[in-house]
């Protein structure tokens, strides 16, 4: 045999074995861009408002399997970050307040950023992960923060100060001393010097949480004059006849702190936080803009949420605490995964947080932990269509006393104290804006039984 031909057979031998061998050849490591906002209910063009300017934040969504219906576990920040990043219920991690570190009672539990660390991913935080001062410093490669609260020294979140939390503010330029705009800078900085190796980057931005601050042309860009009240508007924290008192607080949280909203103010407050979700987009832009310079986008999950929902006057109320309606625990949730089918379409099925921690380990091919109480998501990013009838659940503590929600297709159930402190049911497909409470109607109470039975599955409070 001359020298042709064998390279001619070598060249056929080799081929057959890299055929039979591919299917076993283990691809390059997918990177994980996890993005988040503070405060931030669905009040954006891709979910239909078609007021606020959040062109990158559309982009991203139109790219990726957008979720239609999902919904933390808690209406606060540290319980429910706390909660989608262990992927457990809250009456499990016993978060219940914002100055609780999960740790202290679960010392073996594995975040979510420390499970890529383990699995020899760059773990890099940049802004607001975890609730400020109680960081798994641990589980980061880089970025981690010293805690400053290591157990459970409150239960109960503190009230707000008014005057820091209650005010708008006007950024000059592009909004380039907010600190926002330094957390993309960083986010941007792990892009470039990790592009090379596994990457899991959170990226938290902390707007729309007050006080509303955008850069001024963002205020100017919005006719204050357009903005609609809510259809259930009230000047003050308003509980509506045949509802339970523990339903609406009577002191807001966040915005209008123990004052009343005129018509006016409150447009133009809410003309702020539609202009302080343009700056989260701004800067959600920026990094996917170095994502795609990179060409990183082609082996990137891109994961985009807000930590909970919130009132801009529904019912009277400004803030999320202890809100166990609908505007108090849905969220926008948008999953791009490279190469899905579900890229481009629309979820409808009900959907939790706590599904995002099995998610993200499915798409990378990665053992998620045992212990994890929500369901992967990867199957509707394979087929958006895919049956699923999981509820949704969430819970908040007030005064004591936990109130408890769970919402299917059709409806949505809360009640307090097991009930002995009032419930609520909604028709969601008749009532969206949760106008009548049906938890008291005969007819309905087949229904109450249903959503009772499904409020067993909870874990119960630690």
């Amino acid at each position: 045999m001359d020298s042709a031909s064998r390279h001619l057979c070598r060249s056929v031998v080799t081929g057959l074995i890299c055929a039979l061998l591919a299917p076993f050849v283990v691809a390059k490591p997918l990177n994980v861009l996890f993005l988040m906002a503070d405060d931030m209910r669905p009040d954006l063009g891709a979910y239909g408002n078609p007021i606020v300017h959040t062109p990158n934040l559309d982009r991203l969504a139109a790219a990726s399997l957008r979720f239609e219906r999902a919904y933390v576990q808690y209406p606060l920040c540290n319980p429910s970050r706390t909660s989608m990043l262990t992927g457990r219920h809250p009456t499990a991690t016993g978060v219940l307040g914002n100055r609780t570190w999960f740790g202290a009672a679960h010392p073996d539990w594995i975040s979510l950023p420390k499970f890529f660390k383990q699995q020899g991913y760059a773990s890099l935080r940049t802004g607001k992960i975890f609730h400020g001062g109680i960081d798994d410093d641990t589980a980061w490669t880089e970025g981690g923060e010293k805690r400053k609260f290591s157990g459970a020294v409150d239960a109960q979140r503190p009230g707000q100060d008014p005057k820091r939390s209650d005010r708008l503010i006007r950024l000059d330029g592009e909004g380039e001393s907010h600190a926002d705009w330094r957390i993309a800078d960083r986010a941007i900085d792990y892009l470039e010097r990790h592009k090379d190796k596994p990457f899991f980057i959170a990226c938290g931005f902390t707007r729309p949480h007050s006080p509303l601050t955008a850069p001024g042309k963002m205020f100017d860009r919005l006719d204050v004059a357009r903005i609609p009240l809510p259809v259930d508007f009230q000047h003050v924290p308003t509980t509506p006849p045949g509802f339970p008192p523990l339903a609406v607080p009577a002191r807001s949280g966040d915005l209008f702190i123990g004052r009343q909203a005129s018509d006016a103010e409150a447009r133009e407050y809410i003309r702020a936080y539609w202009a302080s979700c343009s700056f989260v987009d701004a800067q959600v832009g920026r990094v996917l803009a170095a994502l795609d310079r990179l060409g990183l986008r082609d082996n990137t999950v891109v994961l985009f949420w807000g930590d909970h929902g919130y009132h801009l006057g529904e019912k009277g109320k400004w803030s999320k605490h202890n809100s166990l309606f609908e505007i108090g625990t849905r969220i926008p949730l948008m999953i791009q995964a490279p190469g899905a089918k579900g890229n481009g379409k629309v979820a409808r099925q009900i959907v939790q947080m706590i599904d995002i921690y099995p998610t993200l380990a499915e798409l990378c091919a990665l053992p998620a932990p045992a212990g994890l109480q929500g369901e992967s998501l990867a199957l509707l990013l394979r087929d958006p269509g895919a049956p699923r009838d999981t509820p949704a659940f969430s819970v908040c503590l007030i005064n004591g006393v936990l109130g408890r929600a769970v919402r299917t297709a059709r409806w949505r159930y809360a009640e307090w104290d097991e009930g002995a402190k009032g419930a609520m049911l909604f028709d969601e497909a008749r009532d969206p804006h949760e106008l009548k409470n049906l938890a008291e109607d005969k007819a309905h109470a087949p229904v109450v039984a249903e959503m009772k039975a499904l409020l067993k599955r909870l874990p119960p409070r630690e």
